[in-house]
C-alpha cells in the first residue's frame, strides 16, 4: 500500500506578497574599516563574513521589514548587533577523575522593553552565530505577543547523553556560576530549551542562590512547581502552536476536524500540538523525530505514541503505524505541516515537495528565506516562529509574575491567559499582514521591530 496519497490543489491564501532582500555579493571592508557581509551587512569580528549561520538568516529577515519601519528605521542598525555576547569557558571534573573543558555563551541581544529573556540548550553542534540569532528571535517574539522581555539566548557545545547525572549537574552549576554576573531576576532570565528541563532549571536557580545568599526563584523560569513554577508551563509552547493554528485555519477556510497534520520532533512541543490537533479532530498521519519516520493514513494514535516515546526515547519501532524513510516526510500529503524540532529543516531543497496548505513552525527558525519564498509562492501559509511558539515564552512571564507576587494562579486562569494573549496578538499580525501584503512572517517582525525600536527611541542614547 503507497504511504503517499496524491496532492491536493491548494488553494490561494491571502498573503503571498514577498519583499525581496539584497543579492549576496562578496565579503569587503568598508570605509570605516568593518567587514561587510554577504548582504552588506556589518560583520562582528568574532563571526565569519563569508559564513554568517543562522545569523545570517536573521539578517535577512530584519532586511524584508526595514521599509515599513518609517520614522523609526533611523534605529534599524540597533537590531542587527547584539547588546551584549559572553562566551565561558566551563571546567568540570568527569567521574573518572580526569577535567573536562566545555564552551558556554549567553547573547543579550536587546534589553530596550525589559530584561533577556531566553532559553539555555545542551548541545554539541551550538554555535555563537546560532545563539545570536536565537537571542534575536526572542528580542523579536517577545515584542510579538507584548510581553515586557527583551531578547537572550544561551548554550552550552556538549552531548548531555555522554554525561552522568552528576556531571550534568556540575555543568550546569559552573555554567550558571559564570553567566552570574549578566542574569538575574531583573536582568535576564533563562529557560528550557533544546536538552534542558526543569531540573536543570532548578541546579541553576539553586546555584545562583547560592552565589546571591538568598533564594531567588524568579531568576530562571520552567523549574520544578515545588520551586516556584507555573502550572501549564511544560504544554505551552505546543498549545500555542494549536491557538495560532487553529485561528489561521478559520481565516483559510480550513476545516480543523478534516484536517491532516505531519508533525516534525515529539518532544514537549511537537507531542502536545499533536495532541490538541488530534483531540480537535484532526488526524496526525506523520511523525518523524531523531529515530526515525512513521507514517498512518488513517491517523496515529497520539496518546499512545507519546507513551512509547517515553519508554523507548523514540518513535521508532511503535506498532500503530509504518515506518518510512525519513525524507519521504516531506512528501506527504497533509494540510497542516509542523516543524518542531531544530533549526533549518524546510529548504530550497524540500520547500518544493511539502504538499500542505499551512506550515505551523514550533521549532526556532526551522525556514530558511529562501524556502519561505518558495511556500510562498506556492501559496502555503506560514504560521512563523516568532509568534506560533511564543506560547512557551508567555507563562513563562506568568511563571515570573507569580514568583514576584508570592500568588500563584490555576491552570485553567493560565491557560485561558494565554489563549487571549496568542489570539490576540495572532490577529494584530494578520491584520498587519493583509494592510501590507506581506507573509506574517515579515508582519510579525513589523509589529514588533516597531515596539522594539519606539521603546529604544523613547529611552534615547546613554550617555
Amino acid at each position: 500500500m503507497s504511504t503517499i496519497t496524491p496532492a491536493k490543489t491548494q488553494p490561494t491564501t491571502p498573503i503571498t506578497t514577498p519583499v525581496p532582500v539584497p543579492a549576496p555579493v562578496p565579503a569587503a571592508v568598508a570605509a570605516n574599516g568593518a567587514v561587510q557581509g554577504p548582504y552588506g551587512h556589518a560583520v562582528p569580528s568574532y563571526l565569519q563574513a563569508d559564513h554568517l549561520g543562522p545569523w545570517g538568516i536573521y539578517l535577512q529577515q530584519v532586511d524584508r521589514v526595514i521599509p515599513y519601519l518609517g520614522s523609526l528605521a533611523r534605529w534599524a542598525e540597533t537590531l542587527k548587533r547584539p547588546k551584549r555576547a559572553l562566551i565561558v569557558d566551563i571546567p568540570i571534573a568527569l567521574d573518572n577523575g580526569t577535567i573536562a573543558h566545555f564552551e558556554g555563551y549567553r547573547v543579550q541581544h536587546n534589553t530596550s522593553r525589559g530584561p533577556g529573556k531566553g532559553g539555555v540548550r545542551f548541545h554539541q553542534d551550538v554555535t555563537l552565530s546560532e545563539v545570536m540569532a536565537l537571542s534575536a528571535w526572542m528580542s523579536v517574539k517577545n515584542a510579538a505577543v507584548n510581553v515586557p522581555y527583551g531578547g537572550a539566548k544561551g548554550g552550552i557545545r556538549v552531548d548531555p547523553k555522554t554525561l552522568s547525572l552528576a556531571e550534568l549537574e556540575r555543568l550546569t552549576r559552573r555554567y550558571t556560576s559564570e553567566i552570574g554576573i549578566i542574569i538575574g531576576p531583573t536582568k535576564d532570565i533563562p529557560a528550557p530549551d533544546v536538552n534542558t528541563n526543569e531540573q536543570i532549571m532548578a541546579w541553576m536557580m539553586d546555584t545562583y542562590s547560592m552565589n546571591e545568599g538568598a533564594t531567588a526563584t524568579g531568576v530562571v523560569t520552567g523549574k520544578p512547581i515545588d520551586l516556584g513554577g507555573s502550572l501549564g508551563r511544560r504544554d505551552a509552547t505546543g498549545r500555542g502552536v494549536f491557538t495560532v493554528g487553529a485561528r489561521a485555519a478559520l481565516h483559510i477556510g480550513l476545516e480543523i476536524t478534516q484536517a491532516r497534520v505531519a508533525v516534525q520532533g515529539f518532544g514537549n512541543v511537537g507531542s502536545v500540538a499533536a495532541r490538541l490537533f488530534a483531540q480537535a479532530g484532526a488526524r496526525v498521519v506523520a511523525v518523524q523525530d531523531h529515530g526515525g519516520t512513521i507514517y498512518q493514513d488513517g491517523g496515529i494514535d497520539v496518546l499512545a505514541l507519546a507513551t512509547h516515546v517515553q519508554e523507548h526515547g523514540s518513535v521508532a519501532g511503535f506498532a500503530g503505524a509504518q515506518s518510512i524513510a525519513n525524507d519521504t516526510f516531506w512528501d506527504v500529503d497533509c494540510d497542516i505541516l509542523i516543524p518542531a524540532a531544530l533549526e533549518q529543516q524546510i529548504t530550497a531543497a524540500n520547500a518544493g515537495r511539502i504538499r500542505a496548505r499551512m506550515v505551523i513552525e514550533g521549532a526556532n527558525g526551522p525556514t530558511t528565506p529562501q524556502a519561505d519564498d518558495i511556500l510562498s509562492e506556492r501559496n502555503i501559509l506560514v504560521l512563523p516562529d516568532v509568534i506560533a511558539n511564543a506560547g512557551g515564552v508567555t507563562v513563562s512571564y506568568f511563571e515570573w509574575v507569580q514568583d514576584f507576587s508570592s500568588f500563584f494562579w490555576t491552570e485553567d486562569e493560565i491557560n485561558a491567559r494565554l489563549v487571549r494573549i496568542m489570539t490576540e496578538a495572532f490577529d494584530g499580525v494578520w491584520g498587519v499582514a493583509q494592510e501590507h501584503r506581506v507573509s506574517l512572517r515579515t508582519a510579525t517582525f513589523i509589529v514588533a521591530c516597531k515596539r522594539i525600536l519606539h521603546a529604544r527611541e523613547l529611552r534615547g542614547l546613554y550617555p
